[in-house]
């Protein structure tokens, strides 16, 4: 007899940067919002509740860091008011051969739709670590998040 398991996006990308520039990138909105969000209120700390906006949206989402680990790892919960609720948020940091491997793992999707929100959630994610890359590699704004949905805009 099977169980089921509620999903989990995985997403995971190489950034040829070192390890410290690209964690930075992930903790310091300043940074982040060339490649995800348009702004945040204050860089991610542990036991910290920062907000992220896209204003080209016109949404925002409040994040409760609960862990960081320089360099190696951020754990975040972070909510969908129209969604499932709340939802885990796991960065994993790794030194490899020629940069850095960063994966992000999004699981706690509950109700009838925790499939498609978990679909969901592995597309964007995947945008933004290809967004991470382009911007920290070359200095490339791929506009890939706010290009997404182009008929939800606000702006």
């Amino acid at each position: 007899m099977s169980t089921a398991k509620d999903p989990v996006a995985t997403a995971g990308m190489l950034i040829h940067k070192p390890l410290a520039e690209v964690f930075e990138a992930f903790v310091d909105p300043k940074i982040t919002a060339n490649f995800w969000f348009s702004e945040g209120t204050a860089r991610l700390d542990a036991g910290k509740r920062v907000t992220w906006t896209w204003k080209m949206y016109g949404v925002s989402a409040e994040v409760g860091v609960i862990e960081i680990v320089p360099n190696q790892r951020i754990v975040m919960d972070w909510g969908d008011p129209g969604g499932s609720g709340k939802t885990r948020v796991v960065w994993a940091f790794e030194e490899k051969r020629g940069g850095s491997f960063v994966t992000v793992e999004n699981s706690g999707f509950k109700g009838d739709d925790a499939c498609a929100e978990a679909i969901g959630s592995t597309d964007g994610f995947a945008l933004v670590l290809a967004g991470a890359k382009a911007w920290l590699e070359h200095g490339l704004r791929l506009n890939l998040v706010p290009d997404r949905h182009p008929d939800a805009r606000v702006d």
